[in-house]
Parts: C-alpha cells; sequence; structure tokens
C-alpha cells in the first residue's frame, strides 16, 4: 500500500508544481509593464477591469496551489515517518475513503469538522471584538 500512495502523493505533487510553475509564466507575461493610455492595450476602463480580474483569480488560484504542494509534501513526510493515515488531532485512523479523496488530507472528517467550526467562530469573534473597538 505504502507505494501506490507514495506513488499518488508523488504524482500529484509534480503535477501541483508543474501547474504552479506554469502559471508564474502565465502571470510573468500578463504583468509587462506598459502605459495605460489611448495606445495601450487597456485603453477601455472594462478592459483594465477583467485584467484585474484575471490576474486576481490567478493570484487566489496559485495561493490554493502552494497550499496543496505543501500539503502533498507534508504527506509524503508522515508516510516516510510512518504516519501516514493518522489523524495529527486525536491520532484515529483517517478514512480509505477519505484518504482516497484527498491523499494529503491530514485530520479525521470530525476533527477537520472541528477545526471549521472553531475556525469559523474565532473570525466571527474577530469581527465582534473589532466592531466593539470601532464603537469605543
Amino acid at each position: 500500500m505504502d507505494s501506490s500512495v507514495r506513488k499518488r502523493l508523488e504524482q500529484d505533487l509534480k503535477a501541483a508544481v508543474g501547474r504552479l510553475r506554469q502559471m508564474g509564466a502565465t502571470v510573468a507575461v500578463e504583468d509587462l509593464p506598459g502605459a495605460i493610455g489611448d495606445n495601450s492595450p487597456f485603453a477601455d476602463e472594462v478592459d483594465v477591469i477583467q485584467a484585474n480580474e484575471g490576474r486576481e483569480i490567478g493570484f487566489a488560484t496559485r495561493e490554493l496551489l502552494v497550499g496543496r504542494v505543501n500539503r502533498l509534501s507534508a504527506a509524503l513526510d508522515r508516510l516516510a515517518e510512518g504516519e501516514y493515515g493518522t489523524c495529527v488531532e486525536c491520532s484515529e485512523p483517517i478514512s480509505p475513503a477519505r484518504l482516497h479523496a484527498l491523499p494529503e488530507v491530514e485530520t479525521c472528517v470530525r476533527c477537520q469538522d472541528q477545526l471549521e467550526r472553531f475556525g469559523r467562530q474565532r473570525d466571527a469573534d474577530e469581527v465582534e471584538v473589532e466592531a466593539v473597538s470601532d464603537d469605543e
């Protein structure tokens, strides 16, 4: 099992890194400086908005890919240490179906749910604290 899991993780990692490299080249071409004026490719305000939107989507996609690369690398480390498939929060086994769907996952469904709930609650608490601070 370890060799097939390792192969899948390595393939997914290679694909994610390749996509990042490809995006880096694409963004580099899109970001070439150019004066915005009557003769520029961005003479129309809508073109500028669309170009900015495309860049923002590219940045968000790149951020997601970087996160996946990091999670896949961490999963390979856990596999090498004999800890792959064990939840990092509760040390219980992660279901094979979950690992098949997301081979880089490091938490069981129950712990992931708790982390997401805690995160949403913490975010709501931070907004509430900011709102109180603004009112003072």
